[in-house]
């Protein structure tokens, strides 16, 4: 969840509040960790680059700008600083635009999936959006699971919105076909889950 007044908490955490830069590091920790788990399985790196990103927010506070979403803000940061510690390590061999690892994952439910459709319609899912381009997985997670839109997505992956709206139509037209299956696939569940329910 965001924060209800981040621009206030940010011109506070500035200023030198630690309470404010605790708050910050709080409410955005879990999902940063999440996203930066898109890019690399490696837990350790991810901690570490987001160590490093607080770290160097704490200390360069005084001459950062008004981001107008800090949330934004901090995904593109980290997005910077995992590309480079995995370039560092060498495990990263290509230019961070043009290709790297991006691991798509669905996390619809907090709980156990017992239904055996429902397994089914997530490994379908996970199957489809797999099967995409890391930049293509990584839009979509972006724009249907953080709800960003296309000029937020811009600025985090640092391209221009052209940029941003021609990768989305490549998406959707690889999407296409796949998507016809996973709608009969959903309307034969929304018909089983009916039928049992009624």
């Amino acid at each position: 969840m965001e924060l209800e007044h981040e621009r206030d908490i940010w011109g506070d955490f500035k200023k030198g509040d630690w309470h404010a830069y605790t708050l910050l590091y709080d409410t955005y920790y879990k999902r940063l960790n999440n996203y930066g788990y898109k890019f690399t399985r490696d837990v350790a790196l991810i901690e570490d680059a987001i160590q490093d990103l607080f770290v160097k927010l704490w200390t360069n506070r005084e001459t950062l700008g008004e981001p107008s979403s800090v949330k934004n803000y901090l995904y593109k940061a980290l997005r910077h600083a995992l590309f480079r510690k995995i370039k560092t390590q060498r495990k990263f061999t290509l230019a961070p635009t043009e290709n790297y690892d991006y691991t798509f994952e669905l996390s619809w439910h907090d709980h156990l999936v017992v239904d055996e459709d429902e397994r089914e319609l997530q490994r379908i899912i996970k199957d489809v959006t797999g099967k995409l381009p890391a930049r293509q997985q990584e839009i979509v997670y972006m724009r249907f699971y953080e709800g960003l839109s296309y000029e937020e997505i811009a600025e985090i992956m640092s391209i221009n919105i052209n940029s941003v709206y021609k990768l989305w139509y490549k998406t959707v037209d690889n999407l296409k076909d796949a998507l016809r299956h996973l709608l009969c696939v959903l309307l034969v569940y929304c018909v089983s889950r009916t039928g049992t329910e009624g």
